[in-house]
């Protein structure tokens, strides 16, 4: 879940203070919500860096967990001699 809406929205709040206000269309200052229509639009086309940025935090949860698994593996192999 937060893939989906903490990071894009997260994306919209540092890119307006350092780049400024994102512009939709013919709307220069349009809000996170019209960054959001664009993101979701983006994930049904099926476009990668998209589906990169929703299934990152998930991705990076995982890896971590992997790496504690095996961490835990090898201390537990170790202390077994």
């Amino acid at each position: 879940m937060f893939g989906l809406i903490g990071v894009p929205l997260l994306t919209w709040m540092v890119g307006d203070r350092i780049l400024g206000p994102y512009s939709h269309g013919s709307n220069p200052h349009a809000g996170p919500l019209a960054l959001l229509g664009d993101f979701f639009a983006g994930l049904g086309h099926g476009a990668l860096v998209y589906w990169v940025v929703a299934l990152g935090p998930a991705l990076f949860l995982l890896l971590l967990q992997l790496l504690a698994l095996a961490f835990q593996r090898s201390a537990g192999a170790s202390g077994a001699d």
